[in-house]
């Protein structure tokens, strides 16, 4: 993964390699300036003597995860026709993991406490007409979305000289899947058709075959009702199936194909005219988020999902979100894609709730009242080196503190309790997010381990070489 750099004014440098920054900090040239993501400050040398490459910032919307990625973009000429052909060079790519299902169940669980608190009232003054909401209101679910998206975009653009933005703007092309027989010869026959139907179909039945269950093997749109029984295109008359499955049923009814499982049947028929609720949320959040980049005043290339798909499938890039980054818009080739990907879950900053609640809605225990606890708050990041017992070793992670001291760190979905407070050393203050490290598509650039990193004064070049895994 690239290196974010600043120079000695604090103005954002084109990235480099983790190679010249082990040299940059072992000559004394710069000096850490954040662990993770990992970002240095030159001494010596500010933005104004800097030269700079075009950058850009490419995002893959999505429900529960949005892909982020850094590309250099490059251009190369054809030499069959001339032209000009645009791609992208990877630095750095980013999984931003939402916790909109979150936000939603708390704001369930405080209105269902609030009932309860206003049950005991005698009476209470009815109030209505008083709750107006502003033009383009969202949900707070998914506003959230909008935000972090967008509060990460301002991140990147501190630390990179980014020069423009590209999203998808839809997620699917609804006039596509309400009417796949819409007329026109360009619209239908173009290099994109197929790709927004499949997509939707893959997300909607888990990318597995409906009649066997079928997983990581190639599948096929089947039609619920064959097309010879007078079934239509309609996308709710569609589904996945592996290639024996759907060679099995042929014309057949499905309700004879699944006669001896109606459990599956009824499964089928239900998921049928079922609506994708990602997809929803997606489509409802694209507008505002799309308003949110063109604010930041850089250019902003909006595309859709089917020509994500397409370049995705052309390119001959694995799926995933920070890939599907990578490949939203005009692209014609990408390099650097063999790279681990950051995984940035978003935790929050705490919360105000000062008690927990039992099943019933009563309080149940307190929680104590200050937030940081001898110097350390839930959600930093930090490392402990346990000189004897049972824990001895260093553990680094993300720190939940205790009233008596004694603190638990997680890391990598492990929790090592217990943890006294003198044995913990700061690395970095909790922001509202945890960050992993998944390993590259390939397997070699990197182990699927989280690569925190520490910064310590003295030996300061090991522990940068052990910040980047």
């Amino acid at each position: 993964m690239a290196v974010f750099v600043l120079g000695r004014n604090g103005k954002a440098l084109m990235p480099c390699s983790e190679k010249r920054a082990r040299l940059l900090l072992a000559r004394g040239r710069a000096r850490v300036h954040r662990v993770v993501p990992f970002v240095i400050r030159l001494v010596d040398r500010d933005a104004t003597s800097s030269q700079f490459q075009p950058m850009r910032i490419k995002l893959d919307p999505g429900s529960k995860a949005t892909g982020v990625a850094l590309v250099r973009d490059t251009e190369h000429v054809d030499r069959a026709t001339g032209e000009i052909l645009r791609g992208a060079a990877v630095l750095n790519l980013f999984e931003l993991m939402h916790r909109g299902r979150q936000i939603s169940e708390a704001l369930i669980a405080r209105r269902s406490m609030r009932r309860r608190r206003r049950g005991n009232l005698r009476y209470r003054a009815p109030r209505f007409l008083n709750r107006t909401r502003p033009a383009g209101w969202l949900a707070p679910s998914l506003q959230h979305r909008v935000d972090t998206t967008l509060a990460w975009v301002r991140r990147l653009t501190r630390w990179a000289p980014v020069t423009a933005l590209s999203s998808e703007l839809v997620r699917f092309d609804m006039q596509a899947l309400e009417n796949p027989e819409v007329s026109g010869v360009e619209y239908q026959q173009g290099t994109l058709a197929g790709y927004e139907v499949r997509e939707y179909l893959l997300e909607k039945w888990g990318r597995k075959c409906a009649y066997c269950g079928a997983e990581h093997v190639p599948l096929q749109i089947e039609h619920i009702v064959a097309r010879a029984r007078g079934g239509s295109n309609r996308v709710s008359n569609l589904t996945l199936a592996c290639r024996p499955c759907n060679q099995a049923k042929g014309a057949q009814p499905v309700a004879v194909f699944l006669a001896k499982t109606p459990k599956r049947l009824a499964t089928i028929l239900a998921q049928a005219k079922r609506p994708l609720k990602d997809a929803a949320a997606v489509n409802a959040t694209r507008w505002a988020l799309a308003n949110a980049l063109r604010a930041t005043g850089l250019p902003v290339e909006l595309a859709s999902g089917g020509r994500t798909k397409f370049n995705r499938t052309t390119l001959g890039v694995p799926k995933a979100h920070a890939l599907d980054a990578v490949c939203v818009g005009t692209l014609e080739a990408v390099t650097g894609w063999q790279k681990p990907t950051r995984a940035v879950k978003c935790t929050g900053r705490g919360r105000y709730q000062r008690t927990r609640l039992d099943k019933y809605g009563f309080p149940r225990g307190y929680l104590t009242r200050k937030k940081r606890v001898h110097g350390f708050q839930t959600g930093d990041l930090v490392r402990a080196e346990v000189p004897t017992g049972k824990k001895a070793g260093s553990h680094v992670g993300r720190v939940a503190v205790r009233a008596i001291g004694n603190f638990n760190i997680q890391r990598d979905g492990d929790v090592v309790q217990g943890i006294a407070h003198r044995h913990c050393r700061l690395i970095q203050r909790s922001d509202g997010y945890g960050y992993t490290r998944i390993a590259s598509q390939k397997g070699a650039a990197g182990d699927g381990r989280a690569a925190h990193g520490a910064l310590s004064l003295p030996g300061l070049k090991a522990e940068v070489s052990r910040a980047f895994g």
